[in-house]
Formats: C-alpha cells, structure tokens, sequence
C-alpha cells in the first residue's frame, strides 16, 4: 500500500545488481499496515480517498502525487494512482506469509506491489488473491483455506509488533542482520555501501 516501499525494493534490487556476494544475501519480508483500520474502498481511487482525508479538491491530490510517480518511473515503475483502489491489506499479509512458507515470498510481493499500483487489482478482494497466489504457484485450495479462516493472522500480528518493538513507525524499513538499518527508500548508493559493511563485519 506504501508508495515508497515498492521504490525501496526497486533501489534495494539495484543495489543488490552490483553487490558480488548477492548470492549469499536472504530476503525476508515482514508485514507492517500504516493504518489497519483502513477499509476497503472498491469503487475509490487513491487520489480521491487523499482529498478527502485532508479536505482538499482531487487537483491538490493528483499534484501530492507527482513526484511519487516521477520517482517510481525513475527506477522502471509505472504508478498509476487513478486506477489503485484503496482496500485494507490485512488478507494479502496473511496470503504472503503463506507464500513465505513455500519459498514463494519475494514473488508474491513482487506481483501484489504491481497489481496494486500499476494495474489497478482490489488486493482485499479474495478472488484476486486467489489468482495472484496462483500466478506466483500457490496451490488455489491451500489459499482459499487461508483466506476462509484465519490462518496467519497471528503472523502478521507479530510482524507488527515485532516492528513496533524496535521503533519502526514507517515504512519502508529494511534491516540487515539485526544489527543496522535503513529507514526509507534511500538511495541505491546507500544500500550497496551497507551491504559492503555489513559483509565485510560479519
């Protein structure tokens, strides 16, 4: 749902391209809602739910949001903020962290990121997880099994409050090793010389 968060993970992925040792570098997600009372919303886009919530017209909303896409186009990413649907992402969490135990994270985030912003996809409408799931090789029953109860739900709880627990209080968070870290997305410059650090400390 963090517009920066897909840019951090672009500028991370860069950083990653030119880090030697990439290989031996693990990704693991974590989940974090900015704002887990937020409900969906289907027939509302981003730049109407933003006036809105600041009382402002949907022209002020589209020009707070010109320099977000302009840095999401900096690093291949196509924003189009008229199109993503405002929709709390409690259940798309719980889909990841199965997609976790199957090895298949980082390619659900991937998918839910660009389904999200790029191709206007309802990410807290059950079918469409089903079909992302899918897409990325989740097998369909285990994530409806998923989505018609309430496994991972205390996964995700965790996450957030392990988040907590450490002072994240936004996202993007990256940490390395549990022993530094990188709020926001950063330059790629950034991430690449904490990689180095942190392997040549370890």
């Amino acid at each position: 749902m963090c517009p920066f968060c897909y840019i951090g993970k672009r500028r991370l992925e860069q950083a990653l391209e030119q880090f030697e040792h990439r290989d031996e570098v693990e990704i693991e997600w974590k989940s974090f809602q900015l704002d887990p009372t937020t409900k969906s919303q289907p027939g509302k886009n981003v730049f109407q739910y933003l006036a809105e919530r600041y009382g402002r017209d949907i022209e002020w909303s589209k020009e707070t949001h010109k320099n977000v896409v302009q840095m999401a186009k900096e690093v291949g990413l196509e924003y189009n903020f008229d199109k993503a649907i405002i929709a709390n992402s409690f259940d798309a969490h719980r889909v990841s962290h199965l997609a976790k135990e199957k090895n298949l994270g980082p390619e659900f985030e991937e998918l839910l990121f660009k389904s999200y912003f790029t191709n206007g996809k309802n990410i807290a409408d059950l079918e469409t997880l089903v079909s992302l799931g899918v897409e990325v090789g989740l097998e369909e029953n285990k994530i409806r099994e998923v989505l018609n109860g309430s496994s991972f739900g205390n996964a995700v709880r965790q996450d957030i409050a392990e988040a907590q627990q450490i002072g994240v209080s936004g996202v993007p968070f990256f940490v390395f090793d549990r022993k530094r870290a990188i709020s926001g997305a950063q330059p790629e410059e950034q991430f690449l010389s904490t990689l180095q650090e942190m392997y040549l400390d370890s």
